[in-house]
This record gives structure tokens, sequence and C-alpha cells, in this order.
């Protein structure tokens, strides 16, 4: 598996997208930290583009590079090589390609300016952290349907609808559900239906984090009693693990199932 990481990591760090992503998080880091001096600010703006950007690029990624490659992983399956080892050392590429981008291209900006003696230093590596956790989750649910549909049109669009799913649609609905039910209580509704979507639960452990849930209202001081203690704090990165755990297992059970 380590050759074919290998080998999909050396190839996409060719390619001028991972360049051109790699330059997008520079300018951003470099814009951001040049228009407002204050780091936790700076931030809370990465933090919204994150948080949706990441899993884009990581949906794309993925899929892309499933479909553009499959006629070498089928040359491949002719070896003595396991279908799972194929198909890891493929997404394991693509994510540590990703996660190198956003790594250095916001690790830059920020130690340029001073990041590792502020006080948000933790927030800025949690942020990186939680950037690096949706990518590995976005591009394994984009790797399992390219291995679930033999058409790359319907391949992209499904990938495409997930991400739109999980960035504007779930949140419509969650909000849409609190009001048609706000006469009864939802606390424990609100953190069943946050934990059930990376990218809110992402964004709701940073802005912990930062100390300005007050200006989430009620919906903040819920998140705060239990993401804001240690338990709760357990329980997310738990539950953000599962969201890279399980489509991982997804795609070698479907790998070994899949007739090429």
């Amino acid at each position: 598996m380590i050759k074919i990481l290998k080998y999909s990591f050396y190839d996409l760090i060719r390619s001028k997208w991972f360049y051109v992503y790699l330059i997008f998080y520079l300018l951003l880091g470099f814009v951001l930290l040049f228009l407002n001096q204050d780091l936790s600010k700076a931030i809370i703006t990465l933090l919204n583009v994150i948080v949706i950007l990441v899993p884009l690029i990581s949906t794309i990624f993925g899929v892309m590079y499933y479909y553009d490659s499959k006629e070498f992983t089928v040359l491949l399956m002719a070896q003595p090589i396991r279908r799972s080892t194929i198909f890891l050392g493929q997404y394991f590429g693509v994510t540590l390609s990703l996660s190198l981008s956003l790594l250095l291209g916001l690790g830059i900006p920020f130690l340029f300016y001073g990041i590792t003696q502020s006080s948000v230093n933790f927030s800025f590596f949690l942020l990186i952290f939680l950037g690096i956790l949706l990518s590995m989750s976005f591009s394994a649910m984009s790797f399992y349907i390219g291995l679930c549909n033999e058409n790359k049109i319907k391949g992209f669009s499904y990938a495409i609808l997930l991400w739109l799913f999980f960035a504007v649609i779930y949140d419509g609905l969650f909000l849409i559900s609190l009001l048609v039910f706000q006469s009864y209580p939802l606390d424990n509704f609100a953190l069943i239906a946050t934990m059930c979507n990376p990218i809110d639960l992402s964004r709701t452990l940073l802005l912990l984090q930062l100390d300005i849930s007050a200006l989430m209202g009620y919906t903040g001081a819920v998140f705060q009693q239990f993401f804001g203690t240690s338990l709760g704090f357990v329980v997310s990165f738990f539950g953000l693990s599962l969201w890279v755990v399980t489509p991982i297992l997804l795609i070698v059970r479907k790998a070994k199932k899949k007739d090429f």
C-alpha cells in the first residue's frame, strides 16, 4: 500500500491543481492577516471558508482521481495485490496531498505573523486539524460514490449533491425543524443533528474554542454545556473520526464485491 500511496501522492503534487489549491490558501492567509491584524478574527473568517471549501475540493479531487486513474487501477488488479490495498493506497495519497496543501497554505502566513506566540494558537491548530479531517471524510465519501457508479457524469453529480446536502441543504432542514418544533425541548435533537453533519460539527467545535458561543443564542448555550466540556470534546472528535472511518470501511467492502 505504501508504494501505491507514494505513486498517487507524487502524481497529485505534480498536478497544477495542487499548486492552485496551495497558492489560493497562501494568498487567502496573507490577505486576511494584512487586512486584519487580529488573529482571532482571521481564524473565524478562515473557518467560514474552510468548512465550505475544503469539503468541496476534497469531494471533487476524490471522485476525479478515482475516474482518471481507473485504467491504471484495473491494471494493478491484474497483479497479485489485494483490492483494499490498491484503493486505500490511492485514497491516502489523495488525502495526503490535500492535507499538505492546506497545512502549507495556511501555516506559512500564520507562522509569519507569529501564531505560535498568540493566545489563539490552539484554535488555529484545531482549525487545521479539523480541515484535515474534513478532507479525509469527504474524499473517502467521493471515492465510495465513484465505486458505486460506473458512469462518470452520475458519479460527479452525486458527489456534488453530497457536498451540497451537507454544506447547504442540511442546515436549512435543521433550521426548519427548530422552527416547526420550537415548542418542544430540542436540546438533545440539536446535539444529535449537529453530530450527524461533519461540517456543522467542525464549525461548532472551533466556535466554542474561540469563546463566542454567546453570539449563538440559546443554541450556543446548549452546545457550550455539552461540547464545551472535556467529555463533549472527546465525543465530538470521536464523531468526526467515525465520519472518516465509516466511508473507508465502505470503500473496502465495496471494492471486494465490485466487478471491474
